[in-house]
């Protein structure tokens, strides 16, 4: 397997995210993390999706560690900091879930708290499901968990189109064109900021072309394994989507319905955000998410 590693000087700068760079070996393959606030505290783990990387969670991280709580927001494999394997091939749902969970071990996380958005929820709630003790919390937030039994939705459809076909993939452009505020070229370029050129993306390419879409496909048979185990999660889940995201709207309606452990709780729905609500929203998220930690106390 090629490796691409992005060079540390394309991070040097960037506003609004003065976190110190931390790295775990998973695989053979280095991901980053930025880990803040008081190491007993109570886990907020902040899984990115495609095609950004922890600088997602910038407005969102401070608030967290504020509140007395840890806030873990690991870089994929293929983003941000971390290793970048060089062909799409190199790159299964499978395999990121691996990654995944290889950094959870890697830093003994327990009791946690996801927070999950786009591809961040398809890996986080297969990681849940395949052990709801570790979790004592979720939160989804504009994301899914595809089982291959509906239509996706038609946005959906053209923007796995582009992400294949497009021959240069505008990485803080596609940010932009999914959030509603209007960003800097400063935090555009933040975003580009992980692939110096084409060669990078590998990651970011093949991302939308494995969510599993087909009945058959064995990612959608391991996803609907897994609703099986959520239709059963009674700890504490809680909704909180935007508003003008037309992807995932309805899904926040469809987790209600199917895990028990949404009943009671107080689902809301962040407005003003497209799909990147974390961009347009974050701290209106982040108080969501520490609202719903504190009216549900570990046992």
């Amino acid at each position: 397997m090629d490796i691409l590693r992005t060079p540390d000087e394309r991070f040097e700068n960037l506003p609004g995210y003065p976190f110190a760079p931390k790295y775990v070996d998973v695989g053979g393959l280095r991901m980053h993390y930025v880990d803040e606030g008081p190491r007993d505290g109570q886990v907020v783990l902040m899984l990115h999706g495609e095609p950004s990387w922890s600088y997602l969670y910038r407005t969102m991280i401070p608030l967290i560690t504020a509140a007395g709580l840890r806030a873990v927001a690991p870089d994929l494999i293929g983003f941000g900091r971390s290793d970048k394997p060089a062909e799409r091939s190199d790159y299964t749902y499978e395999r990121h879930i691996d990654w995944t969970l290889g950094f959870l071990d890697a830093l003994s996380l327990r009791d946690i708290t996801l927070v999950c958005q786009d591809w961040g929820g398809l890996i986080g709630l297969r990681l849940v499901a395949g052990d709801p003790d570790r979790f004592a919390r979720v939160v989804t937030a504009n994301t899914m968990l595809p089982n291959g039994l509906r239509e996706p939705p038609a946005a959906f459809l053209a923007w796995q189109k582009f992400s294949q076909e497009v021959p240069e993939m505008p990485i803080g452009g596609i940010i932009q064109q999914a959030t509603e505020t209007d960003l800097s070229s400063e935090i555009i370029a933040a975003y580009d900021a992980p692939f110096p050129d084409e060669t990078y993306k590998a990651g970011a390419r093949i991302f939308p072309a494995l969510v599993p879409t087909a009945h058959d496909d064995p990612e959608s048979v391991k996803n609907r394994q897994a609703w099986e185990v959520l239709a059963k999660f009674e700890k504490p889940w809680l909704t909180a989507f935007s508003d003008k995201d037309p992807i995932t709207r309805g899904g926040d309606a469809f987790f209600q319905k199917m895990v028990p452990g949404t009943k009671s709780q107080a689902h809301t729905t962040i407005t003003g955000g497209g799909h990147f609500l974390q961009e347009d929203c974050g701290p209106a998220l982040a108080q969501a998410v520490i609202g719903f930690i504190e009216a549900n106390p570990l046992s």
